[in-house]
């Protein structure tokens, strides 16, 4: 069976290791991207091939690259979302696509942890003390995360990630999601809540896609509710919250707030925001780690093998049913 790997060499060393190169070609007939991978070299590279392994950087995949008797059947984005990548309308009857997004949710998963205990620790304070040549201050004091409460904003996979590494801390969780019910709720160990309730939680971390119903979605009111000296971590979609009231809250040091995705990027934020004591900036690399890369291919493809072999959809496989609510 042919397979085409539609990634530079630079990506696939990024993204594949050797020993799933070395299942790759035991298992497929593979033909491999080269430097100049565009749109043309994606046609030629797909002819024949039944398995399409994509990744950052992949050129859309034309439409007419199905038309007819057209040999693909199955896409595995060895990445995260696939929605500028496939053509909706051919998933399900004609295709079959997966996607490596519930695999970098753990790396998301980790930074959100991470940024959690960072900021409600006040380390970055600390540290800015320190090297100031200043010591222990009186004015603030670094909180433990035991006990505390945690709000989720949207039940992704990076929300049920983060909620995993959480759970060693005995936190209470609130997560608001609309398309949460009670036995999901159940096996996730969450409160399902409203997002007004969710916004009074200690800690508050967004994880909701980019759709019309969630842009804006975090207002001046709700950033309010939240109590002083609270967490707010953003690792989802800038647009979820509303800017200048972020920016507000961010200048009166009432929160510390962890961000970690912008509108636009690269980051333009203001000059006090870019100064400002109680914000953790990272440059949208929640789900970039040596390990999280390295493990993309192998987690589609033994999806794609054991979808070859038996018929199952593994964690990787997109449901078309979930394609309006995707990231």
């Amino acid at each position: 069976m042919r397979l085409a790997m539609a990634m530079t060499p630079a990506r696939a060393a990024d993204v594949c290791d050797d020993a799933t190169r070395s299942l790759l070609e035991e298992r497929f007939e593979v033909s491999w991207g080269s430097d100049s991978l565009d749109a043309a070299e994606l046609v030629r590279l797909t002819d024949g091939a039944e398995v399409l392994i994509t990744s950052w950087g992949t050129p859309p995949i034309p439409p007419e690259l199905f038309a007819g008797a057209a040999d693909l059947k199955i896409v595995a984005h060895a990445a995260g979302t696939v929605k500028r990548l496939v053509p909706v309308e051919l998933l399900a009857d004609r295709l079959t696509v997966f996607s490596a997004a519930t695999r970098i949710a753990w790396s998301v998963g980790e930074y959100c942890l991470a940024a959690c205990l960072t900021l409600h620790r006040r380390l970055p304070a600390y540290d800015a003390r320190t090297r100031a040549g200043g010591w222990k201050p009186d004015a603030f004091r670094g909180r433990e995360l035991r006990g505390r409460t945690v709000g989720l904003i949207g039940g992704s996979s990076t929300a049920r990630a983060f909620r995993t590494l959480l759970a060693p801390f005995g936190v209470r969780v609130l997560l608001y999601d609309p398309y949460l019910d009670q036995q999901r709720a159940r096996e996730l160990d969450v409160t399902p809540a409203d997002l007004p309730e969710v916004m009074t939680a200690d800690i508050v971390s967004v994880h909701v896609p980019d759709l019309p119903a969630t842009r804006g979605m975090i207002t001046a009111e709700l950033l309010a509710r939240m109590p002083d000296g609270g967490v707010l971590i953003n690792s989802a979609r800038a647009g979820a919250i509303d800017p200048e009231a972020l920016e507000r809250e961010i200048r009166s040091g009432r929160l510390q707030v962890a961000l970690d995705v912008y509108d636009p990027e690269p980051a333009r934020l203001s000059p006090e925001v870019f100064a400002a004591p109680n914000v953790l900036l990272t440059p949208h690399i929640a789900g970039d780690s040596v390990e999280g890369h390295l493990a993309l291919v192998r987690y589609v493809l033994d999806d794609v093998i054991a979808f070859l072999d038996h018929g199952s959809h593994g964690p990787s496989w997109v449901d078309p049913a979930r394609w309006s609510v995707l990231a």
